[in-house]
């Protein structure tokens, strides 16, 4: 059946269901694209960046392995590093002191995790939207066309099985129309689902890692110094009495 009879010869209700599922599977295939090669490219740089966290034993080895990589296992590092910057607290001490360190360090990696995760997930709301709308969508053409074919036929002073077949024909078309777009969006959000699962399991152990590196680095005070001067600098220029 040529589909652009449909076009043709239908009307707008069904010319707009054909448009709206053309746009929801050109939409699925285009997003479907894009993931593909990040994941591709995204497998690639990960090892990278695990080779550079098991390497090294110290944040002033990590931090300048992971210089120019944007993939989520080096921002989640990056994370680590800026955590650890940003703390306030005594990085030397005693238990009480490594303790509130090891909170405000977990803090941070797994705001960061968080963030990474939502940008694994995008995408996925558009596979799950097409493939739970689009066969209703279709089924809600197929229904208007079969209602206009009707109509048609009962102000026909003859009735012939072309006269029928031609405008059912059409309005059935846009169920399968729903499925062909339907179905690939299920089977991409599936297939990335679970891809974005077994990628989760090595950002965790990227972030154990992580944590483990910075807790255990016997030069951390000393590597993040310069960083928690400048905070405290402002500090202790308001803390000096004013000369008279």
């Amino acid at each position: 059946m040529d589909l652009f009879l449909v076009f043709d010869h239908g009307d707008g209700v069904l010319v707009g269901v054909f448009l709206t599922l053309l746009i929801m599977s050109l939409a699925t295939w285009a997003v479907a694209a894009a993931k593909l090669f990040a994941l591709i490219r995204r497998r690639r740089t990960t090892r990278d960046s695990m080779d550079a966290i098991a390497r090294s034993h110290r944040a002033a080895e990590l931090e300048p392995r992971l210089a120019g990589r944007d993939d989520p296992t080096a921002a989640l590092a990056r994370a680590g590093l800026q955590a650890v910057r940003d703390y306030r607290g005594p990085l030397d001490g005693d238990a009480q002191a490594r303790q509130r360190l090891d909170e405000a360090l977990i803090r941070g990696i797994r705001q960061a995790l968080d963030r990474q995760e939502t940008r694994l997930q995008a995408g996925q709301l558009l596979f799950a939207t097409v493939g739970s709308l689009a066969p209703f969508v279709g089924l809600f053409g197929t229904v208007w066309g079969i209602y206009g074919a009707l109509i048609d036929l009962s102000s026909a002073k003859s009735v012939s099985m072309g006269l029928v077949a031609g405008p059912l024909g059409e309005a059935l078309v846009a169920t399968a129309a729903g499925l062909a777009a339907a179905i690939p969006a299920v089977l991409f959000f599936n297939l990335f689902n679970r891809s974005h699962r077994l990628y989760r399991q090595t950002l965790d152990a990227a972030a154990h890692d992580v944590h483990s590196l910075l807790m255990n680095d016997p030069d951390l005070a000393t590597w993040a110094a310069p960083r928690r001067q400048s905070f405290a600098q402002p500090a202790t220029s308001a803390s000096r009495p004013a000369e008279v």
